[in-house]
C-alpha cells in the first residue's frame, strides 16, 4: 500500500447464478473430471492451460493474458460451511457475512461507513444496475444506484424519479417478504432519500469523457464503460458494484458458458484498458465471485447447484497466481456431489478489506478467517 498514492478502488462483479467452477478454471488431466461430464466437459485441447493440472475455459483468453502477466489471482475452493444451494439465500450470505442467521448490513455497506464515517461523499459507492445490492446496504450509508448513466439521476436526487421508484421497489419486493416491512422501510428511511435533494453528481461522468477504447454493445461492457466514467470523472467514488448472468446453466450449458465468459472477459480487458490508457488503473482492482459452484457431475445438457466455487482478483495491485488448493473431485470427498469449499469467503473480503482498504476487517466480517495474501 505505500506505493499506492491514490485512494484504493474496488469494482465488484457478481456472476450471479451460480457460476460452474469447473468448467471456468478446469482440471483438465483429472480422470474424474472426464468421466463425470460426457457432455459439458471441456476438450484438453481446447483448454487455456496454466500448468500442469488445471487452466482457463477456452473463452477467457483476455483473462490468461491477464494472469500470464500476474496481475490476476485465482483463488480456489470459496464457499463456507452448509452450502443451502438457494440462489437467494447464498448470495444473502456472501452479501452480508452472515451464514447462520438473517443479516441486515451488507459487508460493503459497513466498509463504506469506515471509508467515509462522515457521509462527506454521497458517491463513495455506486450500485451499477437497475437494483440495489444488498452487500451495499447499511442503514443511514447512501448508496448512488446508477441504472442506465445516460439518463441517470441519483437514487436520492429530484431527477430520475422514476427510476429511483423502480430501484426501490425492486429492493422493498426483493427483501420485505424475508426481513419484513418494518426493516425495509426503516433503511429507506434512515438512508435520508429524501434529505439529500439535488445531489445528481454523477450526471456529468459522460460528458466529460474521451476514450480510444471501444467497448463491446454487451450488457457487462457497457456497465464497466459507466463505471470507468465515473471512476475517471474523479468524484471520489471508492468501491463499484454491478452483476452479470444468469450463470444458472442447467440445460445448453457448453454454449451458454462460453457466450458468458467470453463477454466477461472481453468486457474486463476493455475496462482496464481504457483505466490504463488513463492513468487510472494503478489504484483499481476487481473482484469476481459467485454465490456457489456447480455440481461435478452433469445432468445430461447442463449442471446443477453446488458448493464451492472460485473467485477472481484482478489489477494491477494485485500479487497474480493461484491461492488454496482446488477441493478434490473424489467421488468419497464430495458431499452430495459437490465439491467442498475449503477458504471461506470471509477470508477472501478481509484480505480486501484489511491489505487493499486499510479497514479492519473482524467486525465487518464477524470474525478471524485464513486470508490469502493477493495484494
Amino acid at each position: 500500500m505505500a506505493s499506492i498514492k491514490k485512494d484504493p478502488v474496488i469494482v465488484v462483479l457478481q456472476l450471479s447464478g451460480g457460476n460452474d467452477y469447473l468448467n471456468t478454471v478446469i482440471p483438465y488431466t483429472d480422470p474424474v473430471y472426464r468421466d463425470s461430464r460426457p457432455v459439458v466437459g471441456i476438450p484438453e485441447d481446447q483448454v487455456l492451460a496454466i500448468d500442469g493440472n488445471i487452466g482457463f475455459n477456452p473463452a477467457m483468453g483476455p483473462l490468461k493474458t491477464m494472469y500470464d502477466q500476474g496481475n490476476l489471482a485465482v483463488i480456489h475452493g470459496v464457499g463456507y460451511p452448509d452450502s443451502p444451494r438457494s440462489h437467494f439465500r447464498s448470495m444473502d450470505i456472501w452479501h452480508t457475512c452472515e451464514p447462520e442467521t438473517l443479516g441486515t448490513e451488507g459487508w460493503l455497506g459497513l466498509a463504506t461507513k469506515d471509508i467515509d464515517p462522515q457521509k462527506e461523499n454521497i458517491v463513495t459507492t455506486v450500485s451499477f444496475g437497475p437494483s440495489l445490492f444488498r452487500a451495499l446496504v447499511s442503514p443511514g450509508i447512501p448508496v448512488a444506484c446508477v441504472d442506465d448513466l445516460e439518463s441517470y439521476g441519483l437514487l436520492t436526487g429530484i431527477t430520475g424519479e422514476k427510476q429511483r421508484e423502480q430501484i426501490l421497489d425492486r429492493f422493498s419486493r426483493m427483501y420485505a417478504p424475508e426481513l419484513g416491512n418494518d426493516v425495509v422501510t426503516e433503511y429507506l428511511g434512515q438512508t435520508g432519500l429524501e434529505a439529500m435533494k439535488g445531489a445528481d453528481i454523477l450526471k456529468s461522468a459522460p460528458a466529460n469523457y474521451h476514450s480510444i477504447i471501444e467497448y463491446a454493445e454487451t450488457t457487462i461492457a457497457q456497465k464497466l464503460r459507466g463505471i470507468a466514467q465515473i471512476h475517471l470523472a474523479g468524484l471520489g467514488t471508492r468501491i463499484f458494484y454491478c452483476d452479470h448472468g444468469s450463470f444458472d446453466s442447467h440445460a445448453n450449458q457448453l454454449g451458454m458458458h462460453t457466450t458468458l465468459w467470453t463477454d466477461v472477459s472481453q468486457a474486463i480487458d476493455e475496462f482496464f484498458a481504457d483505466l490504463r490508457e488513463h492513468d487510472a488503473a494503478d489504484n483499481v482492482i476487481m473482484l469476481m465471485f459467485s454465490e456457489f459452484g456447480r455440481r461435478v457431475r452433469d445432468n445430461g445438457s447442463g449442471t446443477d447447484h453446488g458448493a464451492a466455487g472460485a473467485a477472481f482478483v484482478i489489477g494491477d495491485g494485485i500479487k497474480g497466481g493461484l491461492y488454496g488448493e482446488y477441493p478434490s473431485t473424489k467421488i468419497g470427498d464430495l458431499q452430495q456431489g459437490d465439491l467442498v469449499p475449503n477458504l471461506d469467503f470471509r477470508g477472501l473480503y478481509s484480505t480486501i478489506l484489511e491489505d487493499w482498504f486499510g479497514l479492519d476487517a473482524k467486525p465487518i466480517v464477524k470474525g478471524n478467517f485464513e486470508a490469502p495474501h493477493f495484494i
